[in-house]
């Protein structure tokens, strides 16, 4: 689920010209156009996703953080049991 999730914020991120990083370098204002549906505004001219990613396991995050849209998601937004 949070692979697919991961997919979908990639996708999205991209439509809305948004780098790995949730800094917009897009070349339209259409893109910042309802922004504010998927993504709120930090500081700084970045995005990050309004999504909390919920998992059993830490090791299906820690792929999602490694990532090439890692950086996008807060730390905060990450909940997940503890392995053992």
């Amino acid at each position: 689920g949070n692979q697919i999730g991961a997919a979908f914020w990639q996708t999205i991120s991209g439509e809305h010209g948004l780098d790995g990083s949730g800094v917009y370098s897009g070349t339209s204002d259409l893109q910042l156009e309802r922004m504010n549906v998927y993504f709120n505004e930090a500081s700084g001219n970045k995005f990050v996703p309004r999504a909390v990613l919920v998992d059993l396991e830490p090791g299906t995050m820690d792929a999602v953080r490694a990532g090439p849209f890692g950086q996008l998601f807060r730390p905060d937004n990450f909940v997940f049991g503890q392995s053992g």
